[in-house]
Parts: structure tokens; C-alpha cells; sequence
């Protein structure tokens, strides 16, 4: 379905939020579950977290980052603008259920998907531990959302300008599990080498962590079988039996090498559209 842009904000260097009509996904969507649009008629299709939703309104919240031409040209789009294709909810939902203390984890734009999990989390009774982080403070995103739906949070950032000097993986283990302190559930999400990192702490204390995978999708329906990966020795398909794993049954090598497969091709496709966009601009 088409849907128009209500709002958008720029959180930060190349990460923007946006608040999108879509009555139908806003009213059924549930944490972890994922949206693909299409900007225009020849346009990739591509998939983003549902950071949040008001079914009151009929809206569905996004946040992402430019890191190709897909969403470069995504950010460049204002409110009244209408993209063609908002096709959701899409993967299997979040099991929320009250277990007792949960660390929700996100790293980078890994805090939006992860927003909308520890809000479900914290509705279903249990104790939340959240710990956020980026590459420096003026990276950092939701941190006052994140406070508002956890008990005690921790901020990280990788170069010391703020709250702990360090990852969010190292927070976790110096905070927490080498101290003893019981956490009967990690959720971490973010860039794979810092899912990775977290599922390698986690197995040395046997704590459960569900990572979320950011595999490359088509058609988001288990078709085309482009979001392969490899969970437990057995080929899984992230849309439609994921996007959630057990992390410490996860093959992160293969995520990332399956990752860098088009590089070469999304530089090239997001070379051309800065030319095309610095010569309507020179014009």
C-alpha cells in the first residue's frame, strides 16, 4: 500500500526517523517485526525494524540509517511525500513472556529495533537492564526512550565522550556477569560484529541471547531465499522464520561474508545517484 510521510527527523549524523500512515500494520504489528517499502515503481525493495506504532493514529514509526542508495534517496524524501510500496508487518514476533531480568542490548541503529522489544519486555513484568551505545555521543540515539521502558540503563560509547568508555559487550560483562549478577535473557541488536562479541560473552556465563539478523532480504515472503543463514548447522530464512535467533547458534562468519556480497554493486549504484543528484543540483 502507498503511504505518505507525516514526519521526519534527523536523530543524528545519517540516521533519521520518520512517521509513515499505515492504519492496518499499525494496528497489528508486534515488537521484532520488520516493514519493506519501495520508494518508486523502479526501486529496491528493502527492509526496515518498526521502531514503533499508534494504532490510535493509523501510524507506523521507522528509523534507519543512509548507508546506500536505497535509503540515501529514502532520506531525502519530506513530509507530504508519499512512498509507493509499506508492506508489513513482516517476520515471526518477539516471544515476550515475564522471565525474570532481561538486558536488552542495541548497538548503533540496533537501538531502534531493539526500542520497541524492551517495551514489550517491561509490559510483561520482568526486570529490564538496558545497555545502549554508539561510536561517540552525537551518534547516540533514544536514549531518553530507552530510559523511560528500563530499570537501570548503561550508555556506552566507543571513544569515552560519554558514559562508559568502551562496547556494549564490555559493559555487559564488567556491569553484570562478572559480578554475578543473574540475567535469565539477553536480546541483543546492532551491527553483526557486535552481536557477535555479545554472543561470545554470553556462552562463557550459559545466559539465552536472541540476536536479531539484518540479512539481505528480496521479496521478505521466503521465496527467493536471499535472507539464507545458517542457525544451528540448518539453512533458516530470516523473514519468515526470523529475523530472531538464538545467537550463540548463529554462523556470524557466514552473515558477514554473505553481507559484503554486493558491495561493489551498492557503491556503484550510490556513486551514480550522488552525480545525478549534484547535477540537478548544479542546474
Amino acid at each position: 500500500m502507498t503511504a505518505k510521510i507525516l514526519e521526519k527527523q534527523r536523530l543524528s549524523e545519517g540516521v533519521y526517523l520518520m512517521v509513515l500512515s499505515g492504519a492496518k500494520i499499525a494496528r497489528k504489528r508486534k515488537a521484532g517485526q520488520f516493514v519493506v517499502i519501495r520508494i518508486h515503481e523502479q526501486g529496491e525493495r528493502i527492509p526496515l525494524t518498526i521502531a514503533d506504532a499508534d494504532p490510535a493514529k493509523g501510524t507506523v514509526t521507522i528509523i534507519f540509517q543512509v548507508c546506500g542508495k536505497s535509503t540515501s534517496h529514502l532520506s531525502d524524501l519530506n513530509v507530504g511525500d508519499e512512498i509507493l510500496d509499506l508492506v508489513g508487518p513482516l517476520g515471526k514476533p518477539t516471544h515476550v513472556e515475564k522471565i525474570g531480568t532481561v538486558a536488552c542490548i542495541g548497538g548503533g541503529i540496533g537501538v531502534a529495533p531493539v526500542y520497541p522489544i524492551t517495551q514489550a519486555m517491561k509490559q510483561a513484568g520482568n526486570r529490564i537492564i538496558s545497555i545502549i551505545g554508539a561510536r561517540n555521543k552525537e551518534l547516540l540515539i533514544m536514549e531518553d526512550e530507552m530510559k523511560a521502558v528500563s530499570d537501570e540503563i548503561v550508555v556506552t560509547t566507543d571513544d569515552g565522550s560519554y558514559g562508559f568508555h568502551g562496547f556494549v559487550s564490555q559493559a555487559l560483562e564488567n556491569n553484570y556477569l562478572m559480578k554475578g549478577i543473574k540475567i535469565d535473557l539477553v536480546v541483543a541488536i546492532g551491527p553483526v560484529p557486535m552481536m557477535r562479541a555479545v554472543c561470545d560473552i554470553t556462552r562463557k556465563y550459559n545466559v539465552p541471547t536472541v540476536v536479531s539478523l539484518n540479512s539481505i532480504m528480496v521479496d521478505a515472503t521466503g521465496m527467493c531465499g536471499a535472507c539464507r543463514v545458517s542457525v544451528g548447522g540448518k539453512t533458516r530464512f530470516a523473514c519468515v522464520e526470523g529475523p530472531e535467533f538464538d545467537g550463540h547458534q548463529v554462523d556470524f562468519k557466514e552473515l558477514i561474508d554473505r553481507q559484503r556480497i554486493y558491495l561493489a554493486d551498492e557503491k556503484e549504484c550510490m556513486d551514480h545517484y550522488c552525480s545525478c543528484k549534484l547535477g540537478k543540483g548544479s542546474t
